[in-house]
């Protein structure tokens, strides 16, 4: 017999697998305004609004255990084909999001309007991995 499962806060890190590291970060420090909070050849990882953290991989580079920096490994990993990642915006701030990737030169691919009264912007990086800007009313928590 097992106990309760122990608690999780949420997800810190996502990563997305990129073949021209300084585009990648380029793009998701321009459009997003993430604060790079560490970087070398490998990898590069964005502060995301919440206690949250972006990595960017360039692909191929994480596939094999990395030492980890207080001592043990890193297990490999990587990540092939169009990945996807969704970011949080505000009710109020989808017409200015709307207005930013235009600016941007940023296409828009689909908009979506979710059952429970969420949009989605879905548009790609410069590696073809769709990503998403959702107001709340996408998922039942939130």
């Amino acid at each position: 017999m097992t106990g309760p499962v122990p608690r999780v806060s949420g997800v810190l890190e996502t990563s997305l697998y990129v073949d021209d590291l300084p585009r990648a970060v380029a793009f998701y420090q321009r459009l997003f305004g993430f604060e790079r909070f560490y970087a070398d050849a490998r990898m590069t990882a964005l502060g995301v609004p919440g206690e949250q953290v972006l990595l960017l991989f360039r692909r191929g580079a994480s596939a094999d255990p990395a030492p980890g920096p207080g001592g043990g490994m890193v297990p490999g990993h990587d990540g092939n084909g169009h990945l996807h990642v969704c970011f949080a915006i505000p009710f109020g701030a989808l017409a200015e999001w709307e207005r930013h990737l235009a600016a941007q030169g940023v296409a828009i691919e689909s908009r979506l309007h979710w059952p429970a009264g969420g949009t989605s912007l879905y548009f790609r990086d410069p590696d073809g991995n769709a990503v998403e800007v959702a107001t709340p009313g996408l998922w039942p928590n939130r």
